[in-house]
């Protein structure tokens, strides 16, 4: 074990030269000594799982299907992640284990399409800017739980007369009963009982006027509200520690972060279906409320593929780099299937743990379940801690939650930070290899300048903008790039061939399902969830708040900017290729020199420099051959 003081701490920052044989992100048992590998493919599995469990497991799935017919929403969820899911993983994981590089150097087996690699990393950079955001809320939340009773448990000095303790049935101006927090319309009533002012609950006052102090919307910035801004520069540090040392750091504090946030779910489910009312909550989640008649809805069906796609973190390039520092010949295959299977039940787990207590709280305030389920943001940071604040002993549950969120999100900013940190060190070894701790705190003090934005009074619109236009339709089209070049520029073939290098044959029988998903079931489906997603978009809003135009063109034109480098690049290098157009082309469709595994011990006779050089000289004889016929003709 090595011992570091003062000196060893400026080496593995600024990179000393004297040292760089010593490089602290490589262990001397490491069967690649220049990358470094996990230190033990438990390390790996809980560093994935950690990724692809994210806050969607959390507060998107449960919602997800609720709306869609409860338990029947399981049935498309798994379909999905049979034909889509499990499959662009298996092909991501393999495609980084093989040649041991981030999302960039992998397209060197498919040079046309390497800004897909590029557009990767700007989507995981952007994200990162406010999922570093999402950490800085959970971060306040949990130290505001620290006080008893909890501060959003009533209407204070904080609130305004608009606030108020219980849930008010009133009726609008157009006579409508209207059960107050949730808008839900129920029946007509006489207009003399009509009530035009809002009503809120004290926990959705304090996340609009204490934690986010929210302007009017976009165009109301505001200045910096400074505990957040606090917060943000706090889960920048603890990523950066925990990113000093690369894998070899972040692969310990996954022990914890990966582990911790399912005590809390089982904590919070045995509590939760111990309360009065739980029951009812967990018949909407996916008890005998359950709608079979909604798989006739081809909404479902997108909603389940969409929420399989995301929460598997298809096409962010985290899934390529984590594998890319695993043993050549580990088996991805079933890895692949311990992480994707591993996710599915975590959100599934995640659902009875939050509606058992959500139908409590409905029970207490006397309202239909439907009045207190909301989705993203208004379940983590309104209804939940709302229905925390009613239990008793109630800042434990509110800081044990918090904490849960803070290290579901965690793992995910780890493995983003990894994803823009390996492609820098890949892309210039010479550079920054001696200087990855010196790499990781400049991202991390980067990302953290960019989200200050995202902590102003207008941030949560900004988080929202990202979101609605950045990690939505912007990764299924990269997922499409990537599983058409890998099926049919590359060849589905040659890639199978490259997986066996790593996990022996297999028969013909093993790879028909694999090919069958990865020519013609996921891109097929993939198109239709894209086509259906730019059809039905709709401009994000936040809390009824309409994004002025010039903010939804600025969404617009973030999206384009990411995927612009795929057009981008594919040109830059037709123009920089030697020969005719169709030689051109031809040539950026073909593998290059450089693709192949990282290892020679691993190469075999497929890509042996022998071979390289043999293609090579055939090559300049074939030059040289052409020459020599022009000029008789001349």
């Amino acid at each position: 074990m090595r011992k570091y003081g003062w000196n060893s701490f400026k080496d593995l920052i600024l990179g000393n030269p004297a040292v760089v044989d010593q490089d602290p992100h490589v262990d001397v048992g490491d069967e690649n000594p220049e990358r470094g590998n996990w230190a033990s493919k438990r390390e790996y599995i809980l560093s994935t799982i950690g990724y692809a469990v994210g806050l969607g497991n959390i507060w998107r799935f449960p919602y997800l299907a609720y709306k869609n017919g409860g338990g029947a929403f399981l049935i498309p969820y798994f379909v999905m992640l049979v034909v889509t899911g499990i499959p662009l993983f298996f092909l991501e994981s393999a495609l980084g284990q093989f040649c041991s590089q981030g999302p960039i150097n992998i397209w060197r087996s498919v040079p046309i399409l390497q800004g897909v690699g590029i557009a990767m990393v700007m989507v995981t950079l952007t994200v990162s800017i406010y999922y570093n955001v999402i950490l800085a809320y959970s971060l306040y939340y949990m130290f505001a739980s620290f006080q008893s009773p909890l501060p959003w448990s009533s209407c204070s000095d904080w609130s305004n007369s608009n606030c108020s303790n219980t849930p008010i049935v009133y009726c609008n101006v157009s006579g409508v009963l209207v059960a107050n927090w949730t808008h839900q319309e129920n029946s007509t009533c006489p207009l003399s009982n009509t009530i035009t002012d809002p009503v809120q609950s004290p926990s959705e006052q304090y996340w609009d006027l204490v934690a986010l102090q929210r302007s009017s919307g976009l165009d109301e910035t505001g200045p910096v509200v400074w505990h957040l801004a606090l917060c943000l520069l706090l889960s920048s540090l603890i990523v950066a520690a925990a990113l000093i040392r690369g894998i070899k750091s972040s692969g310990k504090v996954v022990y914890f972060t990966a582990t911790f946030p399912y005590v809390v779910i089982l904590i919070l489910l045995i509590r939760g279906v111990t309360l009065e009312g739980a029951r009812d909550g967990i018949e909407f989640y996916i008890g005998s409320k359950s709608n079979l008649t909604k798989l006739t809805e081809a909404q479902v069906w997108k909603d389940a593929a969409t929420q399989t796609f995301y929460s598997l973190s298809i096409g962010w390039g985290g899934v390529m780099t984590l594998a890319s520092y695993n043993n050549f010949h580990n088996n991805m295959f079933k890895d692949t299937f311990i992480v994707t299977l591993t996710n599915a039940g975590t959100s599934v787990l995640a659902g009875f743990a939050i509606f058992s207590i959500l139908g409590h709280m409905a029970h207490i305030y006397k309202m239909p379940i439907e009045g207190v389920v909301k989705d993203g943001f208004g379940l983590a940071f309104i209804a939940y801690p709302d229905a925390l604040s009613k239990l008793p002993i109630s800042p434990l549950w509110s800081v044990l939650f918090f904490f849960m969120l803070l290290t579901v999100g965690l793992d995910s900013q780890f493995a983003g930070i990894e994803v823009i940190s390996t492609c820098l060190i890949d892309s210039f070894p010479k550079v920054f290899k001696s200087k990855r701790g010196l790499v990781t705190i400049a991202t991390c003090s980067i990302l953290y300048l960019l989200g200050l934005p995202c902590v102003t009074r207008a941030g949560i619109y900004w988080v929202t903008l990202i979101d609605s236009f950045v990690a939505s339709w912007v990764l299924i089209f990269l997922a499409l790039f990537e599983v058409i070049g890998v099926a049919y520029i590359y060849g589905g073939n040659r890639f199978i061939k490259d997986i066996e290098m790593m996990i022996g044959n297999k028969s013909f029988a093993f790879w028909f399902w694999w090919r069958a998903c990865w020519f013609f079931i996921s891109p097929c489906i993939i198109v239709v969830i894209l086509i259906w997603s730019l059809i039905t978009f709709k401009p994000p809003k936040y809390a009824g708040v309409q994004f002025p135009a010039w903010g939804l063109a600025l969404g617009w034109c973030i999206a384009i900017f990411i995927l612009l480098w795929i057009p981008v690049v594919a040109v830059y290098k037709l123009v920089k290729a030697e020969g005719g157009p169709w030689k051109r082309l031809k040539s950026l469709c073909s593998p290059t020199e450089e693709w192949h595994p990282y290892l020679d011990i691993h190469r075999g006779e497929r890509y042996s420099e022998e071979r390289c050089h043999r293609r090579k000289s055939q090559g300049n004889k074939a030059k040289v051959d052409v020459n020599v016929i022009s000029s008789s003709w001349l």
